[in-house]
């Protein structure tokens, strides 16, 4: 960077503004990008079950084979959708997951045990990837908590911390913490910590994941603060592009954003200006929502940056931790009808149950194995059974801001004298004449009685209730509690005396269209004797072939 580029930077930082030039793509670059066609990505965090195998192999006998075989048992499956390993394993902030220069040195037991044998672990990742013909980046978490390198968290703050407060921003969930992009010294830090692993690893690109945590600017002072951000960006692109050139082959750069335009801005995050000056190529959509905005951020970055929607099902939207395949194909389809070029998935099971008993990891639904084999695709998804929900708030504590807290999601809702209105996706076309399929909207609702009188109406079409289900049961509704925290190991207990009702109704093929669809909720007679508000739970629409 000259003299000018560098003072233009310094006032576009400063005032957040987009006066820097479009940086120049090379021609391979934008051919590559061209190209690039992915189905499934895997942000795969494989410091989880790295833990775990150790617990289980204290006595040395924790060989790295047989850890990398059960790593890549899900992309070894004939018929596996996945296209991308973006590797998760920057490890605890205070103890390096591979040998740096730059970084803490390598803290972990297995972790040293395996250097000791000559096993870089991230190497032998990356080239084992490679070797199966996938692509391969590195996932850098802009901010990670003081995880200590044998699990649990550290009382103490991270010593860059203490040595340089300005490089640290107030949360009010980490009493140490998080990093500040403001800061240009931290910014320097994270540039050369990112030149040592595109130096170091045969990676295709690297992601900048700000998921991880929120806030990276002044709470209050994100949209103000965002030029520095975008500088960041801008200086990411610029040492990658250098990278390659001197490899000969280019280097992708992607970043993980909120899934909405406005939730991008109330962070930080000017993805417009990104797109305008050439600093990103690929944006990964959310974390844990199952209502991505594809189309309003498409038409804020144009068609030359890929999106895709990424589904946490360990911190998973609330109230669908864990669910079915159909579940999972109505949250895939929308995500391709609505317009993405390919999808992510993040904290799902390393395999089947057996073999996550081999590293001794939580063992996941056997849904995420059939979704690795037909959620890529929506030809895959074509004519099967899916239901599709609308987003339910709250679940996620560890952010000040809005990305991954679901704060504007529409549910749980109390019902009044008003109309409830809301919208559902769906990504299939009522059916052709030879195509038999049904509809059925459904709405969970807490302190309803059988008695109650309801008008709902699908795209202003009046629908028959068929359904009343009084003693419905539902493990992940809590309320009257409040709505416990995402995550955890996923095991929800049916309350016996919970009662909830279910309400049914069947939607005519003429109510219901592709795309966004409108719901209303009308509580036009309550149940006499009855004081406690009504309290919607669930909207759902769940779509059946025969």
């Amino acid at each position: 960077m000259n003299r000018r580029q560098f003072l233009q930077a310094s006032v576009g930082a400063a005032l957040g503004t987009t006066l820097l030039h479009a940086v120049e793509l090379p021609a391979d670059h934008r051919d590559a990008m061209r190209r690039r066609k992915r189905r499934i990505v895997v942000q795969y965090d494989a410091n989880d079950p790295m833990w775990s195998y150790w617990k289980l192999h204290r006595n040395a006998d924790a060989k790295f084979e047989r850890f990398r075989d059960v790593v890549f048992s899900q992309m070894d499956v004939p018929g596996s959708q996945i296209d991308a390993i973006w590797w998760d394993i920057g490890g605890s902030p205070l103890g390096c997951s591979y040998p740096s220069k730059i970084e803490p040195p390598v803290d972990h037991p297995l972790l040293k045990q395996w250097l000791s044998q000559g096993i870089d672990w991230v190497e032998q990742l990356v080239n084992e990837t490679r070797r199966r013909k996938l692509e391969v980046f590195w996932n850098h978490r802009i901010s990670e908590v003081e995880c200590l390198p044998e699990g649990g968290l550290s009382k103490q703050p991270h010593p860059l911390k203490v040595a340089h407060p300005d490089w640290v921003v107030a949360a009010s969930w980490w009493p140490q913490g998080m990093w500040n992009l403001a800061a240009p010294g931290l910014r320097e830090h994270k540039v050369a910590i990112l030149r040592e692993l595109a130096m170091r690893y045969d990676l295709d690109g690297i992601q900048i994941d700000f998921s991880r945590h929120i806030p990276c600017l002044s709470v209050g002072h994100q949209w103000e603060l965002r030029g520095h951000v975008t500088e960041f960006m801008r200086r990411v692109r610029l040492m990658l592009l250098e990278v390659a050139q001197q490899r000969g082959r280019p280097f992708l750069l992607a970043a993980k954003v909120p899934q909405t335009l406005e939730g991008c801005h109330a962070d930080g995050f000017d993805v417009n200006a990104w797109a305008d000056q050439h600093l990103v190529d690929v944006l990964t959509l959310g974390s844990r929502s199952m209502d991505v905005d594809v189309e309003g951020i498409r038409a804020a970055v144009g068609d030359e940056v890929q999106l895709q929607p990424c589904f946490d099902d360990h911190h998973t939207t609330d109230g669908y931790r864990y669910g079915s395949i159909e579940f999972l194909r109505g949250v895939f389809a929308n995500h391709f009808q609505r317009g993405a070029d390919s999808v992510a998935t993040f904290n799902w099971s390393v395999g089947t149950p057996e073999v996550c008993r081999i590293v001794g990891s939580d063992v996941g639904p056997r849904s995420h194995q059939a979704a690795y084999q037909e959620v890529g695709d929506p030809k895959s998804m074509a004519e099967k059974d899916k239901f599709f929900a609308v987003e339910r708030r709250g679940g996620y504590p560890w952010a000040d801001g809005f990305f991954n807290r679901n704060d504007t999601a529409p549910l749980p809702k109390q019902l009044d004298d008003d109309v409830a209105k809301f919208t559902l996706h769906i990504s299939d076309a009522p059916p052709a004449s030879e195509v038999k399929a049904s509809l059925t909207l459904r709405c969970v609702l807490f302190q309803a009685d059988e008695a109650d009188v309801f008008d709902i109406r699908f795209n202003g079409t009046l629908l028959t209730i068929t359904t009343h289900d009084a003693e419905w049961k539902d493990s992940q509704i809590f309320s009257p509690k409040s709505q416990r925290t995402s995550g955890g190991k996923g095991d929800y207990k049916i309350d016996p005396q919970q009662h909830l009702l279910r309400l049914d109704c069947a939607v005519p093929s003429m109510a219901w269209k592709v795309g966004r669809n409108e719901v209303d909720i009308h509580l036009s007679t309550r149940a006499p004797l009855r004081k406690s508000s009504v309290q919607l739970e669930k909207v759902e629409a769940h779509l059946r072939y025969q």
